[in-house]
């Protein structure tokens, strides 16, 4: 039987009506992976939301998936964190899930026999938490220390008081009103308004608690608060920067990513521009890079994900070879193939955490501006 919600052991965290949503008696020392003194890495991955038959979402990359998962991180000892919404339990069963995702749950298997598996709920598979034989231990949240500041990993739906108190009624009407119907459900992932709101609170609790937060949920990427749109921005001002004093083939190469990312830019939908030019997670002020997303498993063309240890922390791009974007071709991103595999992985932004923790510490609301 799920217990009830304890105060947060961490007392000194501010904005704890946020996150007294986060933290439960689930969220023990055992949700804490300390990777400060070793050389371990750390794949954080959501939003799967793994279902039965033609409206599975996660059919399209299930080839993709399993392979990047057992032939590059699994082989290589990384550790898997299941950020929420791996099952899709409110339109679907678990056995039938199960059922449908033996070769999926049999890695996941692989990873928690070296104890290198750590799975959080979201609000599509919270159910799990009162299923008395799931094999996997479950948290609502994750610590992750690596010797700058600390990073927290949960799914981001707790910002919802209709996710966190009433998902079962959510569930509910997608099982039995909306699915039989083939309607879609209006989330969090396909408006932009609920996205802004979700971001925004994870955002301002990272903000005034001096620490990074990773989340799902929205199913947008985000790498230091940036979401794609003002990314591009930022990155075509930097290199029209670095342009002038460029030479030769560098200069080439700037000119060819500056044309790419424009192509971009301009193929990001419009209701989505107007919603990001409208308002900002970071208003007025310069972002600080507190905010992660490690985006979804369900993408039409790839899978995103954060990769971290206790130096830097990526965001990357899984994809098959001939279905990436137009502009992993054209930049100067860092892109491998897994061999034996038609898979490619590229990074789409780096950065050292200490750099990141910089910042934070600069730009953060303990210094606010005059």
């Amino acid at each position: 039987m799920f217990r009830k919600k304890l105060k947060p052991e961490h007392s000194e965290l501010k904005d704890n009506s946020f996150f007294s949503h986060i933290i439960s008696p689930l969220f023990n020392p055992a949700a804490v992976l300390d990777v400060s003194q070793n050389d371990a890495k750390v794949l954080i991955i959501s939003d799967f939301h793994m279902g039965v038959g033609r409206r599975d979402d996660l059919a399209g990359n299930r080839e993709l998936l399993l392979n990047l998962l057992e032939k590059y991180y699994l082989e290589r000892g990384w550790y898997l964190v299941l950020n929420g919404d791996i099952e899709e339990l409110q339109r679907y069963h678990l056995p039938r899930i199960r059922e449908n995702w033996s070769p999926l749950y049999a890695v996941f298997d692989r990873f928690a026999a070296g104890k290198r598996l750590y799975k959080i709920v979201g609000n599509h598979d919270g159910a799990l938490l009162f299923e008395k034989n799931y094999p996997y231990p479950l948290y609502e949240a994750l610590r992750i220390e690596t010797g700058s500041l600390p990073i927290y990993v949960y799914h981001g739906h707790q910002s919802s008081r209709i996710y966190t108190d009433y998902n079962h009624l959510v569930g509910a009407s997608l099982r039995y009103v909306l699915k039989p119907f083939g309607i879609r459900n209006v989330s969090s992932a396909r408006s932009p308004y609920k996205r802004f709101y979700v971001e925004k609170k994870a955002y301002t609790f990272s903000l005034k608690n001096n620490c990074i937060s990773i989340i799902g949920h929205t199913h947008r990427a985000l790498f230091a608060s940036l979401g794609r749109f003002d990314y591009i921005k930022f990155e075509i001002e930097r290199l029209c920067r670095d342009y002038p004093a460029s030479q030769g083939a560098e200069r080439e190469r700037i000119a060819r990513e500056v044309g790419a990312l424009r192509q971009e830019l301009g193929k990001l939908g419009r209701a989505e521009r107007r919603h990001v030019l409208r308002q900002s997670l970071y208003g007025d002020e310069l972002p600080v890079p507190c905010l992660f997303n490690s985006g979804s498993a369900i993408g039409r063309r790839g899978i995103n994900a954060i990769e971290l240890d206790r130096e830097s922390i990526a965001l990357v791009y899984w994809f098959k070879t001939g279905e990436e974007k137009h502009f992993i071709n054209r930049g100067s991103y860092e892109v491998e193939n897994l061999a034996g595999t038609s898979c490619r992985r590229g990074v789409l932004n780096r950065d050292r955490l200490e750099y990141v923790k910089s910042r934070i510490e600069l730009l953060g609301s303990q210094n606010p501006a005059p």
